[in-house]
């Protein structure tokens, strides 16, 4: 197991010997400060090429994929998808299906996308005509927190099913981002979950945040969220 994620992946060779703490410690670094230089190659690009970059963080199932969907249906061509999946290209095909581009990323094991893996994808996107990308990360609260992409946001997802304790569980990724979505808020008659709090524990973390309750499956709360983007992206 790679001790500098906690995924499946190996980081480098680790010594089992009582000196091996620091030999894992120097590994975390040296990982860490690779990914930094290619996040910030990444954001050069993004700045030459008019792209507004978001990266999507969410748990398995809290609805990353319909609601990039639900963007592609309203950003179209404009539009392009860099999707993060342990393995298959379904997503990828959701959402060509759903009107933009998209490139499926298999981390065959590693549980977060990394700034390279990004700068890899890029070169099999046709960006021509696209002003918003955006990378729909490996499904994770935990790894890709700590992975920047060279993104101009972070979003994380938090779905009604999940329960409202999450974000003070997680704070790694909940103090790192920009906006806040709940996501399925058409099942909130049916469940406990108290969108407020999960508000209130977030700008505990982060004042600054963002947040939206939306239903990408309805459309309720979407429009806000779109307003939203193309503020940020200037348009």
């Amino acid at each position: 197991m790679c001790d500098t994620c906690g995924c499946s992946e190996p980081a480098g060779h680790h010594n089992d010997h009582d000196h091996g703490h620091s030999n894992t410690v120097a590994i975390q670094a040296s990982v860490m400060q690779r990914n930094d230089l290619f996040a910030e190659e990444n954001r050069t690009f993004f700045q030459k090429n008019g792209l507004f970059a978001v990266n999507i963080i969410s748990s398995p199932g809290s609805g990353k994929t319909t609601l990039v969907e639900a963007m592609a249906k309203t950003f179209g061509d404009m539009m392009a998808v860099i999707v993060g999946d342990l393995q298959t290209r379904r997503d990828a095909e959701r959402i060509i299906r759903a009107g933009c581009r998209a490139f499926q990323i298999e981390t065959g094991g590693a549980c977060h996308l990394d700034a390279h893996s990004v700068a890899h994808a890029l070169h099999h996107l046709d960006l021509a005509g696209v002003r918003l990308l955006v990378i729909e990360n490996v499904g994770n609260l935990v790894c890709p927190a700590a992975y920047d992409l060279g993104e101009h946001l972070k979003i994380a997802l938090l779905s009604t099913p999940e329960g409202d304790d999450k974000v003070l569980k997680y704070p790694s990724l909940f103090t790192r981002i920009s906006a806040l979505l709940i996501t399925k808020s058409d099942l909130l008659q049916y469940l406990s979950f108290d969108p407020q709090k999960a508000i209130h524990e977030c700008k505990s973390l982060n004042r600054h945040v963002d947040s939206f309750i939306v239903s990408a499956a309805t459309g309720d709360g979407m429009g806000g969220f779109y307003e939203y983007l193309r503020r940020k992206m200037g348009i």
